[in-house]
């Protein structure tokens, strides 16, 4: 099979008018601080049996078409020593794996960041593909300031990404892009706009350049809203404000845009992207999720590191997929 026929099955396996692609793929900082907000110790044993809950949640395939793991997980198996990539494959659910580092300073730019992770990716991947693995996705940050994002860290980020992009596409896996403009901060909804409407330009600009199938790939974006230290947006201010700039900025030979939930609570992002979708006309890309914590979150509360609590979490988290999956179709009225 060529890597285009590849890249185009995975596409068609993921991309559809309903379900979205769950974030399970916390790196051990992370899920250690979402584990102690449970009081739960996060062993290698606590991090697979929770996720080997959340991937063999019955009907998750329904809402769900991608699954984004962390590199631990895809190694792991549920306790029929099941690989979690093939427990998640068996609903129709594709395995995907986060290939990025983590994020430190950019040197020149004070207050930019860059995403590590390039060097070694084409052997890594190689190695994730083998286990399983059809996408990968890669997080640059931009934080805003007054000044940041500066011009050098638009093009650094955006030529992190083109590089990771490209590298994926040419082993046959499909890249989710993630340029994350940050809710941090006191600015207002326009400044956000501003900014986004910059890295989302700076960002297709550094695909073109590398070559980057833009039918193969998925975007994932922030939404446009207000700094979390200002007023929360109205989810109709959202869509039209989000929508604008999609609209100025991503070309339609895009096919899907899964926006991350950024901070936002569970309810909050599910509204927003109802709202979106219920204008969004017709747009040229489906407008889906790429959730982590506004999945997960009413299933983490549930589960509370108890055997006993596996089916009231795989409940909570069926129930968020479900309602995203009616906000996906704009059919989705507030809980």
């Amino acid at each position: 099979m060529s890597t285009t026929t590849e890249l185009q099955q995975t596409i068609i396996d993921m991309v559809d008018n309903t379900r979205g692609v769950l974030a399970i793929d916390e790196s051990a900082p992370t899920i250690a601080k979402r584990f102690a907000a449970i009081k739960v110790e996060s062993t290698e044993e606590n991090r697979r049996h929770y996720r080997s809950v959340l991937l063999s949640t019955p009907d998750l395939g329904k809402y769900i078409s991608g699954v984004i793991l962390f590199e631990e997980t895809l190694g792991q198996k549920n306790n029929a020593k099941m690989p979690l990539a093939e427990l998640a494959w068996q609903q129709a659910i594709v395995p995907g794996i986060k290939v990025d580092k983590g994020k430190g300073p950019l040197p020149g730019a004070p207050g930019d960041s860059i995403t590590y992770g390039l060097d070694g990716l084409l052997e890594r991947l190689e190695g994730y593909k083998a286990q399983g693995a059809r996408f990968a996705k890669w997080r640059e940050v931009y934080a805003i300031t007054d000044t940041n994002p500066s011009c050098l860290g638009l093009h650094a980020n955006a030529e992190m990404l083109a590089r990771y992009a490209a590298v994926c596409q040419a082993m046959g896996i499909v890249p989710i892009v993630e340029p994350e403009v940050l809710m941090d901060g006191n600015h207002d909804i326009d400044r956000c706009a501003e900014v986004t409407e910059n890295v989302l330009y700076s960002v297709f600009h550094a695909l073109h350049k590398h070559h980057v199938s833009l039918e193969h790939m998925i975007l994932k974006p922030n939404m446009i809203v207000p700094g979390a230290d200002m007023r929360t947006a109205d989810p109709e201010e959202v869509a039209s404000e989000t929508l604008k700039i999609l609209r100025r900025a991503v070309p339609a030979a895009v096919p899907s845009i899964n926006f991350l939930s950024g901070g936002q609570g569970p309810e909050e992002a599910t509204r927003n992207l109802n709202a979106i979708n219920q204008s969004a006309g017709s747009a040229p890309w489906q407008l889906s999720i790429s959730y982590g914590r506004a999945l997960q979150q009413p299933a983490l509360h549930a589960w509370q590191g108890k055997v006993e609590n596996d089916e009231v979490t795989q409940q909570a988290l069926l129930n968020r997929a479900r309602l995203n999956s009616l906000a996906r179709q704009g059919k989705y009225e507030s809980e």
